[in-house]
């Protein structure tokens, strides 16, 4: 069988460079190793409030940064999850699989929740609907971090469940997990990670910050007293996250890093690194500012729904025959 592939990046805030590490340069790696499919789920960014305007705004960030980073839109179908209807459709169809227990049981649901006065069922139900965006398109192989593990594990629970009632309708999928930079830290805070509801701004570094802005953030971030530019996490976390960031944005492996800084000290180090992510991000905000209000990013997103559509639609029509579901 064809190796497929899928991902997407929800809509619910500006890209940090940790959505480049996790996410983006592993799509560019792997329209490479099969067929892929390129999404935006903004129906999971529904579940909970959103300003309809800065989703429609964020919906076409998302999908100029496909672009912008590389991914190739005639190779791939780049699209919006909520353009093909599939999507909502076998997204009922896995809730009537999935058991209110193992709901329950999804560590997002408790976070988000947490301290909140009203909560939408659609928060509590959008692992199913997750499931069906992957069990749509016979998907293979699925990029996680370390935030999304349990969710697919739980989409492998329903396609083989299905599978054991129906018969065999859904290919059960693999996580591919990354080995360096699966979950990029603030540049603050070595304990949590990088995201823009910090209210320091110097702890994240956005896609779109301009490079002086860049080398500031840089020049502020956490090291230790040790001043040796060595990777171990548990003695040295704050070097050991900005390691990981020069191994990505530089392409050079962890050893590599070290041997380069020997002796040097953090302040040639974190010098170079705001470079090297400087130089990574110029072509990729020069690509994006092209596309983004652009005709072309408009035609990008309805081919990339129709193709979706055709490999979507027979999926959803195979499941409703197996379950019983008169089918035309």
């Amino acid at each position: 069988m064809t190796k497929r592939l899928l991902s997407g990046i929800k809509p619910s805030g500006d890209l940090n460079i940790g959505g480049y590490i996790g996410a983006l340069r592993q799509y560019v790696q792997m329209q490479n190793e099969g067929e892929c499919y390129f999404f935006v789920p903004d129906l999971h960014a529904i579940t909970v409030p959103q300003d309809p305007k800065e989703l429609r705004e964020r919906s076409r960030q998302i999908a100029a940064f496909y672009i912008a980073a590389g991914v190739d839109p005639v190779k791939n179908a780049i699209f919006m999850q909520s353009h093909v209807s599939a999507h909502a459709e076998l997204g009922w169809i896995m809730e009537t699989q999935a058991h209110f227990g193992e709901l329950s049981r999804m560590t997002q649901f408790k976070d988000k929740s947490d301290g909140k006065d009203t909560v939408s069922s659609a928060l509590f139900t959008y692992p199913a609907l997750m499931a069906s965006d992957i069990l749509l398109y016979q998907t293979t192989h699925v990029p996680v971090g370390d935030d999304q593990k349990q969710h697919l594990e739980l989409t492998r629970d329903l396609a083989t469940r299905f599978n054991n009632r129906f018969g065999e309708v859904f290919t059960v999928p693999e996580p591919i997990i990354q080995d360096v930079g699966a979950r990029v830290m603030g540049l603050d805070d070595p304990s949590s990670k990088m995201s823009k509801s910090n209210p320091n701004k110097s702890s994240y570094v956005l896609l779109l910050d301009e490079p002086s802005v860049i080398r500031k953030k840089f020049s502020r971030a956490v090291t230790d007293s040790d001043m040796s530019v060595r990777y171990d996490w548990d003695a040295k976390p704050a070097v050991s996250n900005l390691i990981e960031i020069f191994s990505v944005f530089g392409d050079l492996s962890i050893a590599d890093v070290e041997k380069r800084f020997e002796g040097q000290g953090y302040g040639a180090f974190k010098k170079e690194l705001a470079e090297v992510v400087v130089a990574k991000l110029e072509p990729i905000q020069q690509r994006y500012n092209e596309i983004i209000h652009s005709e072309e990013l408009d035609n990008i997103l309805k081919d990339g729904a129709r193709r979706a559509a055709e490999t979507a639609d027979k999926t959803l029509r195979a499941a409703k025959e197996a379950m019983g579901l008169l089918v035309f």
